[in-house]
């Protein structure tokens, strides 16, 4: 996976041909925006982290709890008959829906590429 990653959070990784610099920012924060940006990709690695621990001070300065890009909680829509069909298998396994979704899933990105 081409993304940086820092206690949780998960970042881009950009590059601007014109004035040939790396830029990112960090993955699924709907509210909050955290940037960074280097001439290298150590730079770029740096300035991540950089920006997450000043996300954090920012965050604890304001008395509030940072937010996480992604909290794992997912609503999707399906159609109501593979509703059906996974509550079915569910059922005669012995397991949740979301027990299974999370097993399919998992499965899955074993055998994926980015």
């Amino acid at each position: 996976m081409n993304n940086l990653q820092y206690k949780g959070y998960y970042g881009s990784i950009e590059y601007n041909k014109e004035n040939k610099r790396f830029y990112g920012s960090v993955l699924g924060m709907t509210k909050d925006s955290i940037t960074y940006e280097g001439n290298s990709v150590e730079e770029l690695e740096n300035d991540f982290i950089n920006a997450i621990e000043s996300y954090f001070e920012g965050c604890e300065e304001l008395g509030i709890k940072p937010r996480k890009g992604y909290n794992g909680v997912l609503n999707i829509r399906i159609p109501a008959e593979i509703h059906g069909k996974i509550a079915m298998f569910s059922e005669r396994y012995g397991t949740s829906i979301n027990a299974f979704i999370r097993d399919s899933i998992e499965r899955r990105l074993e055998t994926a590429t980015l």
